[in-house]
């Protein structure tokens, strides 16, 4: 028989009556164009990468999404080795209407692996690159693809190559100062070099 656990209560403390201040969030630090790349990055090493399977249902990806306050999700099969990537774009955009008028079926029935960025059309930058870059080459790498992340690689201690972060068009304009309030990236672009300009 397991012996039962006596937890005792916590003692409780008063709020001040001088006033009970709240810490400021954490904030990213406000950059610059020449700022190190560095600073820009989503280190996953600090934060879990928000994953999803291929198997999964868009409206899943989609409430993944915004629960994890994130536009993309890395879709991965066993042992956590990555099969593609799915973005806000992809599950919302007009590629799963297409699909569905393509088929004859309901967007209900279409999966992550429908509509996802597979694996090998991936392309990622390399992490020596990053620690020599800045943010403006970051931006102007960003434009270039015409997409909103990038995905940062390195090798792990055994030789596997692994994702390192993760750079995003939004937390950029954010640390540069930037009001995003839409999803389209062509305008994010547009609002991130009126802001560099004038740096």
């Amino acid at each position: 028989m397991s012996e039962t656990i006596d937890y005792q209560p916590l003692h409780k403390a008063p709020i001040s009556a001088r006033g009970c201040y709240l810490l400021e969030a954490f904030n990213p630090p406000a950059v610059t164009a020449d700022s190190p790349a560095l600073l820009v990055m989503t280190d996953l090493s600090q934060m879990p990468s928000a994953t999803i399977g291929a198997d999964a249902s868009l409206d899943e990806a989609n409430q993944s999404m915004l629960a994890r306050g994130v536009r993309l999700l890395f879709v991965v099969g066993e042992a956590n080795v990555i099969a593609g990537v799915v973005t806000t774009v992809d599950v919302l955009g007009e590629n799963p209407l297409l699909i569905t008028q393509n088929r004859q079926t309901r967007r209900s029935d279409l999966r992550v692996a429908d509509v996802m960025v597979p694996v090998d059309q991936v392309e990622a930058l390399r992490i020596e690159d990053v620690k020599k870059a800045n943010v403006g080459n970051i931006v102007t790498t960003l434009k270039l693809d015409g997409r909103a992340h990038a995905i940062v690689v390195g090798e792990s201690k055994e030789g596997r190559q692994v994702v390192l972060g993760i750079f995003s068009a939004s937390q950029i304009a954010r640390q540069l100062g930037v009001q995003i309030q839409t999803h389209e990236t062509a305008r994010t672009f547009a609002e991130i070099e009126a802001v560099i300009a004038r740096a």
